[in-house]
């Protein structure tokens, strides 16, 4: 709910104008600039908007893989919201793969010491890339590999016919100490390649151990590089477990995976622009993907960025606030899986690039925003440490130069020169729920999200309001 009154806000709002650049001389922002920029993120931290968009997006919506009807159904309502801002909106054809989820279901046949008729139920979902088992599944034997090399090192016949599973956990005292992201990318490199390294030396499926921080003995999917061989992801403690039973002899295993990809199916990138006053030709993208994993409801990854990026459109317009170049909300589809949405939107707007100011995009969950990472030239980053020292005090000030794209779907506009920024976020909980049935609307803390909201909209206006384009 808006707390000040709109002719208050409208009184303390002028258009910007800027006579020198004051990354040029190190300067302060111009006043009357930075006073609207303190209005946006004051409007972000006591607006409920984004919080009410995410919370409709999980709860009503629900689960939205890429190609199935609550995509759909996604779609058409941040195409419908956008519209009643006054955003010209339209949707931009992706062809996606559907995703059928199937049985999930694995169970410990044989191991040392075992009672008697017995088995052990193990916790699996099928990864991305999953190649379906029959629907009565196959059982083999289980080898355990550490990591890629461990598993090259073996003798092919030791591995033709078996179950792989590898075994490598993430990091956690480096998640605990702020590298959350570092670790879960070392690991993530198993999720994506196992199969293939798998399959190469005669497996007949892989295993993962769960690519999260928290050991809740819930699975982790994502997505993996299509394989011939089904491709699962266990638990941390299943993969425990398993290992250890194996270090004392043979462990066999019995595995359904009938999750697989669907056909082709049309779907949408909804792209929604608060047109610019002067050089509408101008863009700066701000943005999150739509679709999601199935197993949860998606409110951290990405229903939060997303809604932030919604946000940004909603507190300019309720401002009054019309910047010099076009604001374009883009919803993207399939970044989970094949990144078919950014794909087709550089195939139709790469001419554009040259013109575009900054594209950025929050894909991080919904944790108290940092900064910015930036993919930009040093020029460039300078020039905007001015425009973050207006998110101090929320503490979201930090701007931190990276080599490549900071995310996913604005990685084809980095790619070809334009300055790319992700907004850069408390992740220490994220990996402990994302691509899990636990990444539901309750993990949002409302308060942080409207800090991620307030930052975005922040630094978003000011690329959209300032005299020229970044240097590249």
């Amino acid at each position: 709910m808006r707390i000040l009154s709109m002719g208050i806000l409208l009184l303390t709002i002028a258009p910007f104008t800027l006579s020198q650049d004051p990354s040029k001389t190190g300067s302060e922002l111009p006043q009357q600039f930075k006073d609207s920029l303190v209005t946006v993120r004051e409007a972000a931290l006591r607006d409920d908007y984004a919080y009410k968009q995410v919370a409709y997006l999980t709860d009503h919506i629900g689960p939205r893989p890429a190609g199935g009807p609550q995509a759909s159904a996604a779609v058409e309502y941040v195409a419908a919201e956008m519209r009643k801002l006054g955003l010209d909106v339209h949707l931009e054809e992706v062809m996606v793969r559907s995703w059928q989820r199937g049985i999930d279901s694995a169970e410990l046949v044989a191991w040392p010491g075992a009672p008697a008729g017995t088995t052990q139920k193990i916790v699996v979902t099928a990864l991305g890339g999953n190649t379906p088992t029959t629907q009565s599944g196959i059982t083999a034997d289980v080898i355990i590999a550490k990591n890629f090399a461990e598993l090259r090192s073996l003798d092919r016949k030791k591995v033709e016919g078996k179950i792989v599973l590898f075994d490598f956990p993430v990091d956690l005292q480096k998640a605990a100490n702020g590298l959350s992201g570092e670790a879960y990318g070392e690991a993530v490199a198993y999720r994506v390649a196992g199969a293939k390294a798998a399959e190469a030396m005669g497996a007949i499926a892989v295993l993962v151990r769960s690519v999260g921080t928290a050991d809740y003995r819930i699975p982790h999917t994502g997505y993996s590089l299509p394989s011939g061989i089904p491709a699962g992801a266990v638990t941390s403690e299943d993969a425990m477990l398993i290992a250890r039973l194996a270090e004392e002899g043979q462990v066999r295993l019995r595995l359904i995976l009938t999750s697989h990809a669907g056909p082709e199916v049309e779907s949408y990138n909804v792209v929604a622009d608060l047109k610019g006053s002067e050089h509408p030709e101008q863009i700066v993208v701000v943005s999150g993907h739509l679709d999601s994993w199935d197993l949860g409801t998606g409110a951290l990854d990405d229903g939060a960025g997303v809604a932030t990026a919604m946000e940004t459109a909603e507190v300019l317009q309720s401002l009054h606030l019309r910047p010099k170049r076009t604001l374009r909300v883009i919803a993207w589809m399939d970044e989970e899986r094949d990144g078919r949405g950014h794909d087709a939107y550089a195939t139709a707007h790469r001419a554009e690039f040259s013109k575009y100011t900054a594209a950025l995009e929050s894909d991080s969950g919904a944790g108290h925003p940092l900064g910015f990472t930036a993919a930009m030239s040093a020029t460039a980053l300078n020039q905007l440490k001015p425009v973050s020292a207006v998110l101090q005090p929320i503490g979201a000030n930090l701007l931190r130069m990276v080599e490549y794209s900071p995310e996913a779907d604005i990685a084809p506009m980095s790619e070809r020169g334009v300055p790319a920024l992700g907004l850069m976020q408390d992740t220490r909980a994220y990996f402990a729920y994302h691509h899990t049935p636990a990444d539901t609307l309750d993990k949002i803390d409302p308060q942080q999200l409207r800090e991620c909201a307030a930052a975005m909209a922040v630094m978003s206006y000011a690329l959209a309001e300032m005299p020229d384009l970044l240097p590249r």
